[in-house]
């Protein structure tokens, strides 16, 4: 068999993606000058994928309101406004993550009058979401499409992929779930036993609480960052006396064992496990509780949450007696340039009877993919 007709069979094997041109090859050959939206740590990513594919940076822009003298990686950091006036065509790469109405009708509004991309780069780990990458996994790919339970997760799935090549907004715009479908796919009784896994200042348990109306069993958060479980220990606080009394709240990191790990403390949202080959992680990592979900509760939870930075194998291996035993799960496919085939395909091999969906929450770039899990 030659490469091109093993090429066409792969090919085929994905039909469902339609986008062949990576971001960033496009942003190489494009004879448009590039420019940055947005500074910190998103602008440094792909500032180092740029000079891995040699593509030239025209500038760098940011909001009004951040733009006074600042600099950044040697470039003074403009206005969008001042780059509009010297110059008429230009191609906008954003380097930040949006999740509100505001800011996203923002984006949108210099969509609809420049190209503008969001290139997929991992929040935790190395590798590209490529066309390439993609046709290396194709058979994986292909595995989760089928697995998925529903026409909207197989179409958001395709979304998902065509975005992370293409880095085109509109595939994640038309994908975008509101709270009230997502919701549709968990039903929850009034006797839930709840793992909040990556608790973080508390904003999901609250959620948990609102939707059950305070109607549950009990909750059980793990929150690794010092600073975020002080935020979760006073939000807990805060709340009704008999609620608190069916709260248990840990500082600790959702994990594969009971134990100590390395765990870089960002005091954010994004505090993850040190990764060793990330040199700023691995200077701030401190040894830090860690706890499996089926240490926390056994196989008695019957909901489980976990947004983990990057852990979510662990995390995932570390509840599988609560897997095993049916509890539903809502897990975050998005940190690791591998979750969105891998994480999927581990639930399924623990639990083949569980039903996948997948549903993508308002956000740029696909930060906010998840999968839910139900029997």
């Amino acid at each position: 068999m030659t490469m091109n007709s093993l090429t066409g069979i792969i090919m085929n094997e994905l039909d469902f993606i339609t986008e062949r041109t990576d971001s960033w090859e496009f942003l190489r050959r494009t004879e448009l000058p590039v420019f940055i939206y947005g500074m910190g740590d998103g602008c440094e990513k792909i500032l180092r994928v740029f000079e891995q594919y040699s593509i030239p940076t025209a500038g760098i822009f940011a909001s009004d309101e951040f733009v006074r003298g600042h600099s950044f990686k040697s470039h003074l950091v403009h206005t969008l406004s001042q780059i509009e006036e010297i110059v008429d065509e230009f191609v906008v790469v954003l380097a930040f993550g949006a999740g509100y109405d505001s800011l996203y009708k923002k984006i949108e509004d210099i969509a609809s009058r420049h190209i503008l991309l969001a290139p997929d780069v991992p929040v935790v780990g190395g590798g590209l979401f490529t066309y390439s990458y993609a046709l290396e996994n194709a058979a994986k790919l292909r595995r989760v499409y089928d697995l998925l339970a529903d026409d909207r997760s197989r179409q958001t799935f395709a979304d998902v992929i065509n975005f992370r090549i293409s880095g085109r907004i509109e595939y994640l715009t038309r994908c975008t779930a509101d709270d009230e479908e997502i919701n549709e796919l968990i039903p929850l009784t009034d006797d839930e036993i709840y793992v909040d896994l990556g608790a973080y200042n508390g904003d999901t348990l609250k959620e948990f609480i609102d939707r059950t109306g305070g109607r549950f069993s009990h909750i059980y958060a793990a929150e690794p960052d010092r600073r975020n479980f002080r935020k979760l220990e006073k939000t807990i606080a805060e709340l009704p006396g008999e609620m608190q009394d069916r709260i248990t709240a840990v500082n600790a990191a959702a994990w594969d064992d009971d134990g100590q790990i390395s765990f870089a403390q960002n005091s954010g949202r994004n505090s993850s496990a040190a990764d060793i080959t990330n040199e700023r992680l691995s200077q701030r990592a401190e040894e830090t509780a860690a706890v499996t979900a089926d240490t926390l509760c056994g196989a008695a939870a019957t909901f489980i949450k976990m947004d983990v930075e990057g852990a979510e194998r662990q995390a995932l291996k570390g509840a599988e007696k609560a897997i095993k035993s049916g509890a539903k799960l809502i897990c975050a496919l998005y940190h690791r340039t591998d979750d969105l085939f891998e994480l999927p395909l581990l639930i399924h091999e623990m639990m083949p009877s569980l039903k996948l969906y997948i549903r993508h929450k308002k956000y740029i770039p696909a930060w906010e993919t998840n999968l839910y899990a139900v029997k």
